[in-house]
């Protein structure tokens, strides 16, 4: 006989996004590290591409001003 144990974990969507956003920075570095690594210095976005788009949204909110960008150092810990 074997039993089954269903755990619940209910996350406030705030602390969520606030344990996220470290991680998906990390990932989002390592792989333009990647890219970097495999394409030279330079690479090219087309605008088909989803990172293309995800910039093209990022400058629209910030001229909206609905949008706060990090600086290098609070992004690279550098």
């Amino acid at each position: 006989m074997s039993n089954v144990t269903e755990n619940k974990l209910t996350v406030h969507i705030d602390e969520m996004i606030d344990k996220l956003e470290p991680l998906l920075r990390r990932i989002v570095r390592e792989e333009l590290k990647r890219v970097i690594e495999e394409k030279g210095n330079i690479f090219h976005l087309k605008p088909e591409m989803p990172l293309y788009q995800d910039m093209e949204e990022i400058l629209r909110r910030k001229k909206e001003g609905k949008i706060e960008l990090y600086s290098d150092e609070e992004v690279w810990n550098e």
